[in-house]
């Protein structure tokens, strides 16, 4: 197996600082070169009727708060990284569905309150529809607060693997090959689909939709020096 010494990190920022951090804690060499970068948008937050908030990754907190000083209503996160997130800006109830949009949607309709309707702040053009999983069981709204954009950034050769956390970073990256057998971690199934397999990249897929399991699949890859 080809030793893997050069990570690219493609996510955003201030995501992709973390991520370097793990990957030298593990004896990685991380390049960070950003795919996207998340700016956030002037959205009018109306909170009429609202009786719970569901976010689906920590930008979607972090631009909330910007807009917000709401922090009473329940909060249900897609993961334990979103919920730790909603927990630091001063959320006091707060719910983990501990996996992927589909987990989420189970999680609010078992557990969101039956009357209302749930926000969810998000991204310009969200990877999946958390309000048509919902459809006919739990109203929701959906509420951009954030948007995802190209960096445009070269690759950042040469490097032996690249982490790939979205389906929007999948896309970009898809752009900017073919590659030449490097090997590419995605988050799961569906980021996976989106880098496609003509990119020349060897792609493999983390256990479960978080950043501990894509760490996890990068060292099962290959060898690191």
């Amino acid at each position: 197996m080809t030793p893997i010494r050069r990570v690219w990190v493609t996510r955003a920022e201030p995501g992709a600082a973390r991520t370097a951090d793990r990957l030298t804690a593990q004896g990685f060499e991380p390049v960070i070169a950003p795919l996207l970068e998340i700016r956030p948008l002037a959205a009018a937050v109306n909170l009429d009727g609202v009786t719970a908030l569901a976010f689906t990754s920590r930008n979607g907190v972090a631009a909330f708060a910007g807009l917000s000083a709401e922090r009473a209503l329940p909060v249900f996160a897609v993961g334990d990284a979103t919920a730790e997130a909603a927990r630091r800006i001063g959320f006091g109830t707060v719910r983990s569905a501990d996996g992927a949009l589909a987990d989420l949607a189970a999680l609010l309709i078992a557990e969101a309150p039956r009357h209302g309707l749930v926000l969810v702040p998000g991204a310009l053009e969200p990877a999946g529809d958390l309000a048509a999983l919902l459809a006919g069981r739990v109203p929701a709204r959906t509420l951009p607060v954030y948007e995802a954009v190209e960096t445009g950034v070269a690759p950042p050769r040469p490097f032996d693997a690249v982490l790939v956390h979205s389906a929007r970073g999948a896309r970009a990256l898809r752009g900017l090959g073919p590659f030449s057998g490097e090997t590419a971690i995605a988050l799961s199934e569906a980021v996976a689909g989106a880098v496609g397999g003509e990119t020349g990249l060897e792609i493999h897929i983390a256990a479960a939709p978080d950043e501990t399991a894509l760490l996890e699949a990068l060292g099962k890859a290959a060898p690191h020096v």
